[in-house]
């Protein structure tokens, strides 16, 4: 909408303030005719206008002759001003007269005009209170129909809650015979099945615990005869295989010194465990050589590690003294030397090595020697080459009631703080010390011991040492 212009807007104000001032009626079933004020209005301008003008004197266009009548009726003027006086104190007192008047007229029609607007107010008032008083007539007439639909309502459910406690009463005895009959009847068929079933499950019971005996016994004697027939062929065979396979390997290791008095495969198996276990417990280390392929595994034994390492596209060499756990990993397809540990080391060209892998091994060691191998270690490994050196955990105790002295090679335990010392000597950082299979996995006993004490002396059976070669 576009803006009032300021004249119009000056219009409608004056325009307001003459209505407000000068009413000229109310709108309605009141409206009341007021007398219109406008003629007395101009006649009292007009007359204001006359008496202004008494006296004075007509101006006259410049001039000499001008300038002398106009000196002449102003001289005239005031010789009669005394003449005149009382007609223009007369006059002045009819013009206020009129405005007197003129303001009491318009006083007379603000009342009227305030009489009409509350006659109209006082109407509408009366017009709600007729309704109101219609309403309350309909109202008294549903109050009274009401009243009576409420009287025979009463009077009904009197009798029709009579009938109800009636019907209730008989309803409720025949429920309760026909309760009773049923009870009654349920409770003999259940005592007769009761028995029927308790002399079946009897019977059943004793035929059944009879035959699982019997069977149980024949079982066992029959297993631990078959368990121990099987035990010595399985033993005699998987000898006579080691052998064949070590004699049909590409390359016929050097000459073999004297074997141990028991049988280390055989010993591996019982105490160490299966194959299976050893490679799971292994698999924990592959994310350490991803990527690197000039691999060596330092004692490989049975070839757990080399297999994994083979099948993660790896190249690696296993290493080792016995002839004959060489000759098992040749027949698996690895690739594996015999050889001390130490001169196999020394051969090698320096920083040519990826990462070094020893599980179980520097424990079998005299103490001078795990330092030096150490050492070798790090000589022929690049920078960047990670070594694991994975060993039994002298911090807990369990080991020496079970597991160390089991192994007749072993020589001395080495802690977890002296082989972090050695490798940092040999010139390893970013160390790492893994401790690895709980003692409470295979020995529940000890759950009995503090939680606190059990930590600290029966924590983990095994370590990693774990660095990277700087």
């Amino acid at each position: 909408m576009d803006a009032e212009h300021p004249l119009e807007q000056a219009v409608r104000e004056i325009r307001e303030r003459v209505q407000a001032r000068h009413p000229q009626g109310a709108h309605g079933r009141f409206a009341i005719p007021v007398a219109d004020l406008l003629p007395l209005l101009h006649a009292r301008d007009a007359a204001e206008a006359k008496v202004a003008a008494i006296g004075t004197v007509n101006p006259r266009p410049p001039g000499l002759k001008n300038s002398l009548i106009q000196s002449w009726k102003r001289l005239l003027a005031r010789l009669l001003d005394w003449h005149v006086r009382e007609q223009v104190e007369f006059n002045r007192g009819a013009v206020n007269a009129t405005q007197a008047t003129l303001e009491a007229l318009n006083e007379h029609n603000r009342a009227l005009r305030d009489i009409a607007l509350a006659l109209e107010e006082n109407a509408r008032r009366l017009d709600a209170v007729e309704s109101a008083f219609s309403n309350i007539d309909g109202l008294r007439e549903q109050a009274r129909e009401l009243a009576d639909v409420r009287l025979h309502w009463h009077e009904w459910r009197q009798e029709w809650e009579r009938k109800l406690s009636v019907n209730e009463v008989q309803f409720l005895r025949s429920v309760a015979d026909l309760n009773g009959a049923y009870q009654h009847r349920t409770a003999q068929l259940e005592a007769n099945f009761r028995d029927i079933v308790s002399r079946q499950h009897r019977d059943f019971e004793g035929l059944v615990a009879r035959s699982n005996e019997a069977t149980q016994a024949r079982f066992w004697a029959d297993f631990a005869k078959v368990r121990q027939e099987y035990e010595r062929l399985i033993h005699a065979e998987l000898r006579t295989i080691r052998q064949k396979a070590f004699a049909a390997a590409a390359h016929p290791p050097p000459a073999a010194p004297e074997p141990p008095a028991y049988d280390f495969i055989h010993f591996a198996n019982r105490f160490r465990g299966p194959e299976a276990y050893v490679r799971a417990n292994y698999a924990a280390y592959l994310p350490l050589f991803a990527g690197r392929q000039n691999l060596v595994d330092l004692g490989c034994g049975r070839g757990e590690f080399l297999a994994l390492l083979g099948e993660n596209g790896l190249t690696a060499t296993g290493v080792d003294g016995d002839a004959e756990s060489v000759g098992i990993c040749l027949s698996k397809g690895l690739t594996a030397v015999e050889a001390d540990l130490f001169a196999w080391l020394e051969a090698q060209p320096d920083h040519s090595l990826d990462g070094v892998f020893c599980g179980q091994v520097i424990e079998h060691l005299p103490p001078p020697l795990v330092p030096r191998l150490f050492s070798l270690c790090a000589a022929k490994s690049r920078p960047g080459a990670v070594a694991v050196f994975e060993t039994p955990n002298p911090e807990c105790l369990a080991i020496f009631a079970s597991h160390f002295y089991l192994d007749p090679t072993h020589q001395r335990p080495v802690p977890p703080a002296l082989a972090a010392h050695y490798l940092e000597e040999a010139g390893y950082g970013r160390l790492e010390i893994r401790r690895l299979a709980p003692a409470i996995d295979s020995m529940p006993s000890l759950a009995a011991l503090p939680a606190e004490f059990r930590e600290a002396f029966f924590g983990c059976l095994d370590y990693a040492a774990i660095g990277t070669r700087l």
